[in-house]
């Protein structure tokens, strides 16, 4: 066993690419087939219940047989790539064989971890096979309800489960059912109904323990994301259950990410989703498939559980009290609650009801963050830009900024006459001009507010971005006075950020924005006017003496004016504007480049 197990890896690597793959091919042909028969074979000589160490070894073998790379593609478990494990044909009789499929449910139960994981892993790749290996649809669904039969017994016992590794390894399999099965497949398997109802009751014990099980949640999220996903194409007369359980689970969700704050956040930072966005978008990444299966009930239960926690929050902008501690963790719930509310505006997937039903719906719960927004910089809360609670706020309410953008604003969106006639009823916003007036106007507030917070900056900026390079958000942003005045002083006096050492490679986004917006009018008179504040600095080098052109405040200043006219430059996208930006450089200002690298020559950064 030792020898096999040590062949396995051996037959998939170490060799040039073709001879490898031939190799390979050869290997799975001849020989591995009956590795995995002998495996097999020996799980099967179980006596009194004892596990040995030949035993052991061969539930090993199992898993690197069943591993193998069949059609010579690298498997990333981590993505829905993984897909289905490509069998040969010749491993039907052992596969359709229920006894097979069996041994591993009985080694999971009769094992402690890590062989009881192994044994996990088995089923997983087991409940991965794809479709065409089966000999028809019979022998499918015989094996799809021996599998839910065993992970039911694993759910009503949970046997194992108190294991970390064995919990993590079970939601992947639960997880394979998504991938691989149609969920009329589902529902027509006896004993469906008791399945998913101890699936549902298992998601929401684990929604519950989200310190515990927030690695493995995801799987579980995109096995319900996956089936609500389905029930359009659901022609079976049995009924799918889904209606009873997911408002449940989408409501426990929310719950506990709220719950999550209030229990105090983890040590490690880069633990904590609101300040990983990988982290984050894996946890919401499903949430709105859920959210929009029963639209209706979920969009208000958001409001419902928003409007207290946004009320306190008004109040306590208005009131100076001496302890703050609290508006943290107020900061930090509704940071949680804009992502949900962005991660949902983003999809806009319909199964439940109505486009336009679900745009009412989508005009309700964005009105609240819009709200939300009059709150955040007035009173108490305009102190708090240093806070990271803040920072992660206003980083929420970028992207769903971003994703509203995409849904309802610019030049890929709808013009969503049931979206804006709500929110004219609630907030006075009825088209695009007026919302992105609004979005400007948090823009201009984080660029005026935020000194130190690099990612907020960012953030902020490539909004920014993504507005003025839009042909038709481009045109509309020329027309609001906000962005008139940010093209007209783009100075450190009224944009502090400029000047931080910590945010200097921000300028070039910044005024690669502001080069695109002063393109997009085809007028000379505009481009040299919008350039006085790079001239005044120029005038301020210029004048400068040599004696007084090594200090650190001439080298900054030099660095960043030529980081700006580095953004102004990237946005030069065609001959004319090209010519605009030349012509003002040359020949007057070239002297100053050459003073600065011959005073310079020692100082990279220069």
């Amino acid at each position: 066993y030792f020898l096999l197990s040590g062949i396995l890896p051996q037959a998939n690597a170490g060799l040039p690419a073709t001879n490898h793959r031939r190799v390979a091919c050869s290997f799975r042909d001849q020989s591995l087939y009956q590795i995995f028969q002998i495996s097999l074979t020996s799980l099967g000589q179980l006596k009194n219940d004892v596990i040995s160490q030949l035993q052991e070894l061969a539930l090993s073998l199992s898993l690197k047989c069943l591993s193998f790379d069949f059609v010579g593609t690298s498997v990333d478990e981590s993505s829905d790539e993984f897909g289905t494990v490509q069998i040969p044909s010749g491993w039907k009789p052992i596969l359709e064989d229920s006894s097979t499929l069996q041994i591993f449910f009985d080694y999971y139960a009769l094992t402690k971890p890590p062989l009881s994981k192994e044994a996990l892993e088995c089923l997983v790749r087991l409940a991965s096979i794809r479709r065409s290996l089966f000999t028809n649809d019979a022998a499918r669904s015989k094996f799809l309800a021996h599998l839910m039969t065993g992970t039911k017994v694993i759910l009503q016992t949970g046997q194992g489960l108190a294991d970390h590794d064995n919990y993590h390894e079970f939601c992947r399999l639960l997880g394979r059912f998504r991938v691989n099965y149609q969920l009329s497949e589902l529902v027509n398997v006896e004993g469906y109904s008791d399945w998913i109802r101890l699936v549902a009751e298992f998601t929401l014990k684990s929604l519950q323990s989200w310190q515990w099980a927030s690695n493995s949640v995801y799987y579980l999220l995109g096995l319900w994301s996956r089936l609500v996903s389905s029930v359009p194409y659901l022609k079976a007369d049995a009924p799918s259950l889904l209606d009873e359980f997911v408002p449940k689970i989408t409501e426990s969700f929310i719950t506990s990410r709220f719950n999550s704050v209030q229990a105090g956040l983890p040590d490690d930072i880069s633990e904590n989703p609101l300040d990983n966005a990988e982290l984050l978008q894996d946890q919401l990444d499903c949430f709105p498939y859920l959210c929009r299966f029963q639209y209706e009930s979920c969009s208000l239960f958001i409001i419902n559980i928003m409007e207290p926690v946004l009320q306190i929050y008004s109040e306590r902008a208005r009131v100076q009290v001496s302890d703050n501690s609290d508006l943290a963790v107020i900061e930090d719930k509704l940071a949680w609650i804009v992502h949900i509310i962005a991660a949902i505006v983003k999809i806009k997937q319909s199964t439940g009801c109505s486009v336009e039903s679900q745009e009412v719906f989508d005009a309700e719960i964005s009105a609240r963050v819009l709200q939300l927004i009059n709150v955040t910089d007035s009173g108490i809360h305009s102190q708090r830009y240093g806070e990271v609670s803040k920072q992660r706020l206003d980083r929420a309410i970028l992207t769903f900024f971003q994703h509203f953008r995409k849904s309802y604003v610019g030049d890929q969106a709808m013009h969503s006459s049931k979206l804006y006639a709500r929110l004219s009823e609630l907030l006075g916003l009825h088209d695009h001009l007026l919302l992105l007036n609004v979005i400007i106007g948090k823009i201009a507030t984080n660029l005026k507010c935020y000194t130190e917070s690099e990612e907020v900056i960012d953030h902020t900026l490539s909004l920014f971005l993504e507005l003025a390079s839009g042909y038709m958000t481009g045109k509309l942003l020329l027309k609001l006075d906000t962005v008139k005045f940010i093209v007209a002083n783009h100075t450190r006096e009224h944009f502090p950020f400029l000047e931080a050492k910590r945010c200097s490679r921000s300028r070039t986004t910044f005024y690669y924005t502001i080069g695109w917006l002063i393109f997009m009018e085809d007028s000379p008179v505009k481009f040299k006017s919008s350039m006085d504040p790079l001239q005044k600095v120029f005038l301020s080098l210029e004048s400068t003496p040599d004696s007084m052109f090594r200090t650190d405040a001439v080298k900054f200043a030099l660095v960043g004016l030529m980081r700006d006219l580095r953004g102004i430059a990237m946005a030069t996208n065609s001959r004319r504007t090209y010519g605009l930006l030349f012509d003002w450089l040359y020949p007057v200002h070239m002297p100053l480049l050459l003073k600065g690298i011959s005073h310079w020559t020692d100082t990279p950064e220069v």
